[in-house]
């Protein structure tokens, strides 16, 4: 299946291969559910999503609990009085979310490798240089 065909509802069901679902993908479903909720329904709808797809690509080990609140979080700020319903304006107005590094500001990789932090929220270990 390819990333075009990638519904909201499909997702939440887990039943996108993990193989057909690229990062903008990740933060394309991010912005459609966080129009729909709050951030904490969000998250758990999010997080469960993504168990589903990892585990039914034999990868279940694959999740990480930090990065995808981590990137909720980060999105969800974009998106706080930005005025975007679309996603296509959201993704252009936003185009540090699409870069593999973005949480580097926060996080270094070793923390985010851990066991911990693929099963629970860690806090950032770096502080975010000033703007």
């Amino acid at each position: 299946m390819s990333a075009e065909g990638c519904t909201l509802e499909r997702f939440l069901r887990g039943e996108v291969a993990a193989r057909d679902f690229p990062h903008r993908e990740h933060v394309r479903m991010a912005f459609e559910l966080l129009l729909r909720h709050e951030f904490t329904e969000t998250a758990h709808r999010y997080a469960q999503a993504l168990r589903l797809i990892t585990a039914r690509a034999g990868k279940p080990q694959a999740f990480n609990l930090t990065l995808t609140i981590a990137f909720l979080a980060l999105i969800a700020e974009r998106m706080e009085g930005s005025g975007h319903a679309d996603f296509a304006a959201f993704a252009q107005a936003h185009p540090e979310l699409f870069a593999r590094d973005v949480l580097a500001r926060w996080y270094r990789p070793e923390q985010l490798a851990t066991a911990l932090a693929r099963r629970s929220f860690v806090l950032p270990d770096l502080q975010s240089p000033r703007r």
